[in-house]
């Protein structure tokens, strides 16, 4: 078996419209090493969330091209049908923490009746021994166990993402992925999500995807960040060179664009806005808005190879 835990390679999911096809995900590729978290940052609408969900598979029904490879403990997910992937992938070695989590609960439903379902359809669980294993969980994200038995409409925004967070934990996944855990939350609630991430990571050595518009917060957790523009990744980069020194120029104005508390700098902003998903530019989809644009960029870029195994989607680099 390989060292990586999950290596995609040139993943591609369009939606089908009324007003044409949206290419959500367009020949995405990227790796994770076991216990490592990447995070996926961009801004709104440029694919974060159609890339989790490909790899998950909850796709829409009007999707109408969903190719590529997912090798994850080197197996290609792709060659599952959708029973197998249910049965032996989704909710047991990948979990998933959608966005807009706090909207995920059923408000008239005990906790402990919502979080124990796959236990029991995928694990074939007694509902005596599930109710114990989300109990426990519970108290593994800082929750009293017997919030079991409450409803959600009782909780606070903080209670319920640590109850999403839970439900997520209670198959002992290998992957997770989290979709904005944080938004919709005070800046103090929002630091207690993160710290129950790093314990999580830390202490039970969970894969991660970390999708995020927030710069600054993906340091919190990165080993490797993949920089999504228009449905494509532009950067991929260990955490430590992409936070000190971004190769992309977009990867660069996100960073110009994070204050910062010890060094007095002068924040920047990104001009324009990003192309429609339905009609994206020929050529560098990024340059409309580059400082540094040239003749070359009404080519589609090539992925120019930094040191170990990285790389940067710009002709700044070269060619391949």
């Amino acid at each position: 078996m390989s060292g990586e835990h999950l290596n995609v390679k040139s993943l591609t999911m369009y939606y089908r419209t009324l007003i044409g096809e949206v290419k959500a995900v367009d020949d995405v590729s990227f790796n994770l090493s076991r216990g490592e978290t990447v995070a996926v940052i961009g801004e709104s609408g440029c694919g974060k969330s159609s890339l989790a969900k490909s790899i998950i598979r909850l796709l829409p029904r009007n999707v109408s091209v969903y190719k590529g490879i997912i090798l994850f403990n080197d197996l290609n997910l792709m060659d599952l049908d959708e029973e197998d992937f249910t049965k032996k992938i989704r909710w047991t070695k990948i979990t998933y923490v959608p966005q807009a989590a706090l909207n995920s609960l059923n408000p008239v439903i005990k906790i402990g009746e919502q979080m124990i379902e796959p236990l029991i359809l995928n694990q074939k669980m007694s509902k005596d021994e599930a109710l114990e294993r989300a109990a426990k969980t519970l108290k593994t994200v800082g929750i009293n166990e017997d919030f079991i038995h409450h409803y959600p409409f009782e909780l606070s925004g903080g209670m319920k993402q640590r109850i999403i967070i839970a439900m997520s934990l209670l198959t002992n996944p290998e992957l997770m992925i989290l979709d904005e855990p944080t938004s919709s939350l005070d800046v103090l609630t929002q630091a207690n999500i993160m710290n129950l991430l790093k314990n999580i990571k830390r202490e039970l050595k969970i894969s991660m995807i970390f999708i995020t518009h927030d710069v600054g917060l993906s340091s919190e957790l990165a080993d490797k960040v993949a920089v999504m523009y228009a449905g494509q990744i532009v950067e991929f980069n260990s955490a430590e060179a992409f936070y000190r020194d971004p190769k992309h120029p977009y990867s660069q104005k996100l960073m110009e664009s994070v204050p910062t508390l010890r060094t007095d700098k002068k924040l920047d902003f990104i001009p324009g806005s990003p192309p429609s998903l339905l009609n994206p530019p020929k050529g560098c989809r990024f340059a409309d808005r580059c400082p540094f644009a040239f003749d070359k960029c009404i080519k589609d870029p090539p992925t120019v190879n930094l040191e170990r195994g990285f790389n940067v989607k710009c002709w700044l680099y070269g060619e391949e």
